[in-house]
């Protein structure tokens, strides 16, 4: 049986910058069909009234999808870095949608970390991938965007990862996809850069004994 997977996202680098190892991976090497939701518009609140800078986004999401092998990338139009503003039951209905149209067996959200949008989100997706009888989800896990979940306070959700992805065949992979985000790639040693992607993924990987890893929290596992 083919994975159906759903990766959740706030802003339209949270996934690759989190996981996008692990999303080449499941696509590109093991096959699966991937679909990434992002939820937020990614650029009303840094660039209000810019269509320009919105479409270049959206164009650079697209352009990192397909690197990846992303089978459908879904772009929403909530507002960028205000989800704190907008009533749970309308993020609630968004990811609610994506979870019934494309079916997951497997769902990765965005760590609830220092971000306010992605705690909306990881809220939202806890609501969607409720269990429930004949639910087609099976495992749910949290992942950590770089430049967000590392500034968290200690006494705010801390991310403990529990599981891990080798990405050593697909960090490569990670790497372009990320550099297709010009908006947002920044100089080293800014964690936006190229050598800090790798240098997370290779600290990562030596910690389990592999070349480059990326990190999780398993947050539900149903194994009948």
């Amino acid at each position: 049986m083919t994975d159906r997977i759903l990766v959740v996202a706030a802003h339209p680098d949270d996934d690759v910058l989190g996981m996008g190892g692990t999303v080449a991976k499941h696509a590109l090497v093991e096959g699966a069909e991937v679909s990434v939701l992002c939820v937020t518009d990614g650029s009303s609140s840094q660039y209000p009234g810019d269509r320009k800078i919105l479409e270049l986004k959206w164009q650079e999401a697209q352009r990192a999808a397909k690197l990846l092998g992303v089978r459908e990338y879904l772009q929403k139009d909530l507002p960028d870095m205000r989800l704190d503003s907008v009533p749970h039951v309308e993020i609630n209905r968004v990811v609610e949608e994506a979870v019934e149209a494309i079916g997951p067996n497997v769902v990765y959200t965005v760590h609830p970390d220092v971000n306010l949008d992605h705690r909306a989100v990881f809220r939202s997706v806890m609501v969607a991938t409720r269990p429930r009888t004949g639910g087609p989800v099976r495992r749910v896990l949290s992942y950590a965007p770089m430049s967000s979940v590392e500034w968290t306070p200690p006494f705010e959700a801390t991310f403990r990862p529990t599981w891990f992805s080798d990405i050593s065949a697909t960090l490569d992979t990670k790497v372009a996809a990320f550099a297709c985000f010009e908006t947002e790639t920044r100089a080293w040693p800014h964690p936006r850069s190229p050598e800090s992607i790798r240098a997370h993924a290779a600290a990562c990987g030596s910690g389990i004994g592999r070349e480059a890893a990326e990190p999780f929290v398993l947050v539900r596992n149903i194994h009948d």
